[in-house]
C-alpha cells in the first residue's frame, strides 16, 4: 500500500480508505490503480463478504480526480501535447468506475464531507451511499473545460425529471436531503453515528449474517430521515427549463421563465466552458438511451480524449487551480461560435478505435 490509500479487513468486511486529507482526498493515478487491483482481488474472495469505502478527515470523501497533475504532464512536461498520462488516467479511472459498478458484493460508500468528480465516481456505482450532514456533492466539471465523466453520462440521465442535466450543467451542489432525495444518497447517517459502523457491519457479519443483510441491519439502526428536499420549490422550473436539447434553448427557457432562480442559474450558465456545456448536454442526452454503463464509458472516453487535445481544459484548470484567478478565457468564447461540427469531432469514434473494459 501507498501512502496514499489503505486496505484492511475486518472478518469478512473489508475497506478501503483514501489518505490524503490535505488534497481533499483526490484520486490519483496510482490510487485508481491500486484500487481496482485490490478489489479485484476481494471480489474472488470468498471470506469477504461486504466493502467500504471512506475518506480520512473530516472535510471530504473525495474531492475528485487529481486533474491537476494531469494538467501538469501536458502543460509543463510534455510541450502542451497529450501525455502518458492524460491518456491513462481517465482510461483506468473508468475502468474502476465499470468495476465498481460490476461489483457482486456490497459497496459501501461513506460519503461525509466534499464529495465531487472523480469522488462520485467511486461511490455512485456501488449499492449503497452513505451521506452525512457534512456532504457537499457536485459534479463541477463545465467550470473546468471539462463534462460530468466517470459515468456521470449514466446516472445523472436517471435521476427524476432534468434535474441531471441541471447538476451536469450547473456543478450546481447538493447537501445530504437533496442527494436522497434524488436517490444520489441511499441513506442519511449523522456523522456522529458513522463512528463503529464498520465494527458493527464485521460483527454481524461474524455472527452469521451475509454481506448485504449485515450492511442492511446496521442501516436500519443508524439511518434518519435526510429532511426535506431543498430543490423541491425549483423543480417544476428545472423540468421545463432544462428540458430544450440546446444549451440555447436551455437559457432562453431560464431568461422567460424570469424567476430570480432562473435568472441566477442562466447567468451560472454563462460563466462555464461554451464547449462544455455543449458536449455536456449531448452527453446526457445520449446516455439517457443508452443501454449500459459500459456503453456511455466508451463515449466520455472519447471525450475525455477530445479534451485532451483541445483549449479549455487546460484553461479552466489554470484559472481554478493553478492561477485561482477564476478568469478563464474559453475558446470558443460564445455558444453560437460552438458548431455541430465541434460537438460530432468530441464524440467521434478515434482512428486506433474505442477502449475495451477487457
Amino acid at each position: 500500500m501507498s501512502d496514499e490509500i489503505k486496505f484492511s479487513t475486518d472478518g469478512g468486511l473489508a475497506t478501503v480508505e483514501m489518505t490524503r486529507p490535505k488534497a481533499l482526498n483526490a484520486l490519483t493515478h496510482g490510487m485508481v490503480k491500486e484500487m481496482a487491483a485490490q478489489l479485484d482481488s476481494w471480489e474472488h474472495d470468498d471470506a469477504i463478504g461486504a466493502v467500504v469505502i471512506k475518506g480520512e478527515g473530516e472535510k471530504a470523501f473525495c474531492a475528485g480526480g487529481d486533474v491537476r497533475a494531469v494538467w501538469k504532464s501536458v502543460k509543463e512536461e510534455n510541450g502542451g501535447k497529450p501525455s502518458e498520462l492524460s491518456r491513462t488516467f481517465f482510461f483506468d479511472e473508468y475502468r474502476l468506475n465499470h468495476q465498481i459498478h460490476a461489483f457482486s458484493k456490497p459497496f459501501v460508500a461513506l460519503l461525509d464531507g466534499v464529495t465531487m468528480g472523480g469522488g462520485v465516481g467511486v461511490s455512485i456505482h456501488g449499492s449503497h451511499r452513505i451521506v452525512t450532514e457534512r456532504l457537499m456533492f457536485a459534479m463541477p466539471e463545465t467550470a473546468i473545460g471539462l463534462f460530468p465523466d466517470v459515468g456521470g453520462g449514466w446516472f445523472l440521465p436517471r435521476l427524476p425529471g432534468e434535474t441531471g442535466t441541471y447538476l451536469a450543467l450547473t456543478g450546481a451542489r447538493l447537501d445530504a436531503a437533496g442527494a436522497c432525495a434524488l436517490g444520489i444518497g441511499t441513506h442519511f447517517v449523522p456523522s456522529s453515528r458513522l463512528e463503529g459502523f464498520e465494527a458493527q457491519v464485521a460483527s454481524s457479519m461474524a455472527a452469521g449474517s451475509g454481506g448485504r443483510q449485515a450492511v442492511n441491519d446496521v442501516l436500519e439502526r443508524l439511518a434518519e430521515p435526510a429532511g426535506p428536499d431543498p430543490l423541491a420549490p425549483h423543480r417544476a422550473v428545472i423540468d421545463s427549463c432544462f428540458k430544450p436539447n440546446t444549451v440555447e434553448g436551455i437559457i432562453d427557457a431560464l431568461s422567460a421563465e424570469g424567476s430570480d432562480f432562473a435568472l441566477e442559474t442562466r447567468d451560472n450558465l454563462l460563466h462555464k466552458s461554451p464547449t462544455s456545456m455543449k458536449i455536456s448536454l449531448e452527453l446526457m442526452r445520449r446516455g439517457k438511451e443508452a443501454s449500459s454503463l459500459a456503453e456511455v464509458l466508451v463515449l466520455e472516453y472519447r471525450l475525455s480524449q477530445a479534451c485532451m487535445a483541445g483549449h479549455d481544459y487546460y484553461e479552466g484548470i489554470r484559472a481554478v487551480l493553478v492561477d485561482k484567478d477564476h478568469a478563464p478565457k474559453w475558446q470558443p468564447a460564445t455558444l453560437a461560435e460552438v458548431g455541430d461540427d465541434i460537438i460530432a469531432a468530441h464524440f467521434s469514434a478515434p482512428a486506433q478505435g474505442d477502449w475495451s473494459l477487457a
